[in-house]
């Protein structure tokens, strides 16, 4: 695996953290939101990711082997149970009395949001690594 390839995996991976990030925040900022219908109300959205082969490989015979990065398959909504309230003097409230909120858990929301930011953070510091591999190899040429 030629040490380029590390900036296509680890620009792979803060690409699939930032994707992380803004649905968390998406679910963060909607969390407190409240409709008078169960079809109206903000579900929870989350990334689905998995492992990208490149065929490396293939296209190159004499390689020792593929390299892998993060693909996000799509984002779905969690099928968690919505909040229901009865609450008949909301503005929102259905004919019943109930308003429905989302199904969000911000403490859950808040620990994925450190963790894709550290996942991010480790991902520039495997590319600014290997530019600093590649600069100090180049140093050596000039000796």
């Amino acid at each position: 695996m030629s040490l380029y390839n590390v900036f296509d995996i680890a620009g792979s991976g803060m690409s699939a953290q930032n994707v992380r990030l803004n649905t968390t925040a998406s679910n963060i900022s909607n969390a407190n939101s409240v409709s008078s219908s169960q079809d109206q109300v903000y579900r929870a959205r989350h990334p689905v990711f998995a492992a990208e082969l490149n065929k490396a490989a293939a296209a190159q015979p004499n390689t020792m082997g593929s390299s892998v990065g993060v693909k996000v398959l799509g984002i779905v909504e969690s099928d968690k149970p919505l909040q229901v309230e009865y609450n008949p003097n909301h503005p929102s409230a259905d004919k019943d009395g109930y308003i429905y909120k989302p199904n969000v858990n911000v403490v859950e929301e808040m620990t994925n949001m450190i963790s894709a930011s550290r996942s991010y953070q480790t991902n520039v510091q495997v590319a600014d690594a290997a530019k600093q591999m590649l600069s100090k190899t180049l140093q050596l040429g000039q000796r």
